[in-house]
């Protein structure tokens, strides 16, 4: 049913003229094509067989329908062949929408007495259809073909005022140099404008209800009820651009409207002039009416299009520029985030870390139910080297003895600096005697090489070690219980002479290396 608004404007309609659009011989109905469509429109069982059906009995429609599939409007990938496939791509409500359109427009079109005003209305119908659909795609309205079908009929309140008062109303219309001033005319000659007779109109034809409503509101003091009918009113003021003789007052003016209608911003707003340009010749042909771009709208476009393009190169460049900002942050925050988990003598990890990657590894193990071995290492006898030679010589041998370490191990392995001359190291799915064979392998090739050179004289050590696993021969509380458990054992090496490494469980047995 009609809207109260909707009900009150047909009310404003003279008697006279209600009869006249009832009663009047020459006004056309809608061919047995379009009849049809309006019904499958409002039939939810509907589908594209039946819409191809009907189609299909009328070759001229049918044309149209594959030459719009193959359009840029909808940019197949490959060449529509036949009006089975054509449909198929385009979907049903598409397809519905579309060919009632083309069906309208083609009966609409006729009468021969008012050709170059008909021409002029179908301008601006062609020009709005195009507007109102890339408005609603820009606002994220997504029925496409139905904002055209409304843009395309929302005058044919004029084509039926042409017929119903052909002595008077063609000179009226011919004379109003915009379309504020048609409707002020229209509304003190008439008592209603086009809009009011263009929704009575297809009431009166049954056409779908959006339609209705949407002409109902599509011009002044009727407000849109939504943001389809927003798109729908403001379409005609974007057509103007390309029929008004002041070109940058329609733009400007257009663009104003967009604005408070739809938040639009004005480079939404050239976008979507740049979409009707782009589209206004394929749907020019496709109704068979010449729509010409003033050279000042095309002056317009371009100056767009290049402000566009240097706002994108902008950004780009911008964006760019903070790109490479933010990756240098970024290293810079992983450099940080390195140093804070690095001892900042040796480059392997520090106490803290080593905490962080214990708890991890060992919460793994566990849930897994795979062994975690832990060996700890102290350098043996490290004080006289910083009593007899120095602490930088001390240091020294400190990081030559983690980089040794290190490269001894596997990547999946983890070497942190407990504190002062003591080193720790992780195992993860490795066996104790593993473990042992893979330190004791270490310890032989530490103390056959010189970790610096003082005085021209080679300066060797050695280490002593110890090493406990979780999860085989034993199972610990926690990470800290399996830590201690390595520091007992190394505890244990110290006290059997140093230069070994012996594990916590009876077998392998200690020995010196």
């Amino acid at each position: 049913m009609y809207s109260w608004a909707t009900a009150a404007r047909f009310h404003d309609m003279s008697p006279e003229l209600t009869a006249a659009l009832s009663l009047c011989r020459n006004l056309p109905s809608p061919p047995a094509i379009a009849v049809r469509l309006i019904e499958l429109a409002q039939d939810p069982e509907t589908d594209i067989a039946s819409a191809a059906d009907t189609i299909a009995l009328d070759m001229g429609l049918s044309a149209r329908m594959m030459r719009i599939a193959n359009s840029p409007l909808y940019a197949s990938r490959r060449r529509i062949e036949n009006l089975g496939q054509a449909l198929t791509m385009l979907g049903l409500n598409a397809t519905l929408q579309l060919a009632l359109g083309f069906s309208l427009s083609r009966a609409l079109r006729e009468d021969q007495r008012h050709a170059q005003l008909l021409d002029a209305v179908w301008r601006r119908s062609i020009l709005s259809a195009l507007a109102a659909r890339y408005l609603g795609l820009s606002c994220g309205v997504r029925r496409a073909e139905e904002l055209m079908l409304a843009g395309l009929l929302q005058e044919i309140g004029i084509l039926a005022l042409l017929q119903v008062q052909p002595d008077s109303y063609p000179g009226l219309l011919a004379s109003a140099s915009s379309n504020d001033e048609l409707l002020a005319r229209e509304r003190s000659i008439l008592e209603c404008s086009h809009a009011d007779v263009g929704a009575h109109l297809c009431e009166q034809w049954g056409l779908p209800r959006y339609l209705v409503e949407a002409i109902t509101h599509s011009e002044p003091p009727a407000e849109p009820a939504n943001l389809f009918e927003r798109c729908v009113a403001l379409s005609g003021h974007v057509a103007d651009i390309w029929l008004a003789d002041d070109v940058d007052t329609a733009r400007n003016h257009a663009l104003r409207l967009a604005h408070e209608a739809l938040d639009m911003d004005s480079t939404t707003f050239e976008q979507v002039l740049q979409q009707v340009s782009q589209m206004l010749p394929e749907i020019s042909a496709l109704f068979d009416i010449p729509v010409p771009s003033p050279a000042r709208v095309t002056y317009l476009l371009d100056h767009a299009s290049e402000l566009m393009a240097l706002r994108s190169l902008r950004e780009l460049q911008d964006a760019a520029a903070s790109q490479q900002r933010a990756d240098h942050y970024e290293q810079q925050a992983r450099r940080l985030a390195e140093q804070a988990h690095l001892d900042a003598l040796t480059g392997v990890l520090n106490r803290r870390q080593l905490e962080v990657v214990l708890e991890r590894e060992f919460s793994r193990a566990s849930r897994a139910d795979h062994p975690l071995s832990v060996a700890f290492i102290d350098l043996d006898d490290f004080k006289k080297i910083n009593d007899q030679h120095g602490h930088l010589v001390g240091d020294q041998v400190l990081q030559a003895f983690a980089s040794r370490l290190q490269s001894q191990l596997r990547g999946s392995d983890t070497v942190a600096r407990f504190g002062g001359e003591e080193f720790v190291v992780l195992f993860p799915g490795t066996s104790e005697q593993t473990a042992v064979e893979v330190i004791r392998r270490v310890l032989s090739i530490i103390t056959q090489t010189p970790m610096v050179t003082v005085a021209d004289a080679p300066l060797h050590i050695t280490f002593s070690a110890g090493v406990a696993t979780h999860g085989v021969y034993e199972r610990f509380t926690d990470m800290r219980d399996l830590l201690k458990a390595a520091d007992d054992v190394l505890y244990r090496s110290k006290n059997l002479g140093r230069n070994r490494v012996i594990a916590r469980a009876p077998d392998p047995q200690p020995t010196a290396c």
